[in-house]
Order: structure tokens, then sequence, then C-alpha cells
């Protein structure tokens, strides 16, 4: 991989780190923090086509990530900023998420053993964007028992 590619990578993974560090590590739990909002990543155009977005880019904002920090043991934490972009841009399958729940659809992804997931609001108006409501590892294996399945990678890919 050349050393642009491998910079770019690196960065991908940091932009949430970097928002952390600057607008909520060590903030008292509750408190209100600087409303800021960042390009996260943008999805694939398989992605992009299953859900039918009418943008690529995924947007994180102070309010989201602040939550998480509030609720959310530290490991767990941490492992999620670190790679949410990959639960994004990635995700094994995507589900439609209950009336009840934050957010219109769910990317699930397994990484090192452990699934995880993201919820997402997705725009209802042209030119509004893509934000991640909230994400965290799922314990309970039967969490999306009652979820409907729009779309998996391995569905959308068959292997050759």
């Amino acid at each position: 991989m050349a050393t642009d590619q491998i910079q770019k990578k690196t960065a991908r993974r940091k932009v949430l780190v970097e928002l952390y560090e600057k607008y909520i590590y060590g903030t008292p739990p509750k408190t209100i923090v600087a409303d800021k909002t960042i390009l996260l990543c943008h999805l694939t155009w398989a992605v992009a086509k299953a859900i039918g977005a009418a943008t690529m880019r995924v947007y994180v904002n102070t309010r989201m990530l602040k939550h998480l920090y509030d609720s959310r043991p530290a490991e767990e934490f941490v492992f999620i900023i670190e790679n949410l972009h990959t639960v994004i841009k990635y995700p094994d399958q995507i589900y439609e998420n209950r009336d009840s729940k934050r957010g219109d659809l769910c990317f699930v992804k397994e990484l090192k053993g452990k699934r995880y997931i993201a919820s997402m609001e997705m725009p209802k108006e042209e030119g509004k964007k893509i934000f991640v409501a909230t994400a965290f590892r799922l314990r309970k294996e039967n969490y999306l028992a009652n979820y409907k399945m729009l779309w998996s990678w391995r569905d959308d890919h068959p292997s050759s």
C-alpha cells in the first residue's frame, strides 16, 4: 500500500479521536458540549444504492459522541471511536430500525469477533446530511431478530 493511502486511512481513524480529545475528554457526565459536526466517511456505492441514499457523506457530531462517552464502558467507547467508520463504510448487514428507536437504519459489522451497530439518521429531503445517531456493541444475539433486514453484503456480492 502506498504511503499516501496509509496516511489517508490513518487520518480517517483519527477524526473521531481528535474530536473526542478536543471537545469531550474530561467533561462531567451529562454536560453540554460545543456543537461541532464533522465528516466521518463516505458510503460505498453498493451501500448507498442499497439504502437509496441521496448523499454518500456520513457525519457525526459532538452531541452523539458525548452520549457515547457518558453511556458506554471505556473499552467499548474507545473501540467504537476508532472503528465507527468501518462499521458504516463496510457494514455486513443493514436493518430497518424500529419506530421506537433513534435513527432510521442500523448498520451492523462484526469486528474482532463482536458485532457492532451504528444507528443512522437518514435524510428525508434532498440536500440533508446522513448522521450517526448512536453506536454500540451488540450484547444479545437475538437483538435484531425482529428487525427487517434490508441488505446484506453477502447477498449483494455472491461468492464466485
